[in-house]
């Protein structure tokens, strides 16, 4: 009979191909569509395409007054609208000469870190179902509703909230604010732990998060890359040790920097940010200082003509907000820069050789949100 067994040796020659990864329809939002070119299940290059959703924040806000521009940051991050009005808050506060009144400041690092938390147990939840994981989704957002219950109580809102404001905050928060966040704090201290049980040190999960979607120190920092995402490439970057401000340079809290520069090292140093979060809230509430919210102001701020920055530490990195301002009631120029636009660039970098649904979890632990980067 004859052999063929060569048939079966021969080198099998493949073609690459392109796949559209999204985007969805546009009246949704966070639409990203990612041009991905594959040899089979491989990736060997991945090309994003942006602009599905730009609004032209930067331009409107040129034909705004400086109070009214701030409200706009709220739909960039929407998970971070606190943090992000903090920043432009903090400018202006810098531009004008402005004092913050104490309270004002612990009221806005309790707010602050707040959000922080409800945006990493968000990502926690979704993160867990782009990998494969059901339940988490729902556990995060149940611990997610308590923390915006409070936001709602005390801001009238609960995902654009637009309560920091020039001077402080918009106003007091309730009488039983404190204890409330107390509560909260208890039960998502707890509720950690079954993060953990669940997701932590499940084998499946480690097994696709370990060694995957590996982005190294130097790629990092040449990307321009902050947050959890250069943190877990061991980066030091965080803005609230660097460039404390309101009043961080006060509080006891680490720094989570982690060395492993993979889908896992990602999603460890989220989980470790948020116990130092609680930890955060926790020193402020044991010194919630009295008296009052907010600086009295102009109705209309007219800010000195020059050239002024801030940044802020959101939950996905570094927020810089420069500003140009000719001395009239509205800035001359205002450029953001925003944390997703920059960690968009590591997908390319933690992609190549990956399988295709390695991808997606590799994607998943950059935690975007897509209007933050359509400005």
């Amino acid at each position: 009979m004859e052999n063929n067994d060569t048939t079966f040796n021969e080198q099998i020659n493949t073609e690459e191909f392109v796949v559209n990864i999204g985007p969805q329809h546009p009246s949704t939002h966070g639409v990203l569509r990612i041009e991905a070119t594959l040899d089979g299940e491989t990736v060997k290059d991945i090309l994003p395409h942006l602009g599905y959703i730009h609004r032209g924040i930067e331009k409107m806000s040129e034909h705004l007054g400086y109070k009214q521009s701030i409200y706009l940051t709220s739909r960039m991050d929407y998970l971070s609208a606190h943090i992000n009005n903090h920043a432009c808050s903090l400018l202006i506060e810098k531009a004008c000469g402005i004092e913050v009144p104490e309270r004002a400041k612990a009221i806005r690092l309790i707010m602050d870190e707040l959000q922080r938390l409800t945006s990493h147990q968000l990502w926690w939840g979704s993160c867990a179902m782009d990998i494969g994981a059901v339940t988490p989704f729902f556990l995060g957002f149940r611990d997610r509703e308590r923390i915006l219950d409070i936001f709602e109580a005390n801001t009238g809102n609960r995902l654009t909230m637009n309560y920091i404001v020039p001077g402080g905050v918009m106003k007091d928060v309730l009488p039983n604010f404190v204890s409330d966040v107390r509560h909260i704090l208890y039960e998502v201290k707890n509720n950690l732990k079954e993060y953990d049980r669940l997701i932590t040190g499940n084998f499946i999960f480690q097994h696709r998060t370990k060694g995957v979607g590996y982005l190294d120190k130097e790629t990092a920092i040449s990307l321009g890359c902050t947050g959890p995402v250069a943190r877990a490439s061991g980066v030091q970057c965080d803005v609230r040790k660097l460039y404390p401000y309101d009043g961080y340079e006060k509080l006891e809290f680490k720094e989570i920097i982690n060395s492993g520069g993979d889908s896992w090292a990602r999603y460890v140093v989220r989980m470790e940010e948020m116990r130092q979060s609680i930890h955060i809230i926790e020193q402020l509430l044991d010194n919630f200082p009295e008296g009052e919210v907010r600086t009295k102001i102009k109705g209309i701020l007219k800010v000195p003509a020059g050239e002024y920055y801030q940044r802020v530490e959101t939950a996905r990195g570094e927020l810089g907000v420069y500003m140009v301002s000719d001395g009239s009631a509205k800035p001359y120029r205002l450029k953001y820069r925003t944390p997703c636009f920059s960690n968009l660039g590591a997908v390319n970098a933690i992609g190549k050789g990956l399988k295709l649904g390695d991808l997606m979890a590799a994607m998943a632990t950059i935690d975007l949100v897509i209007p933050d980067m359509d400005r």
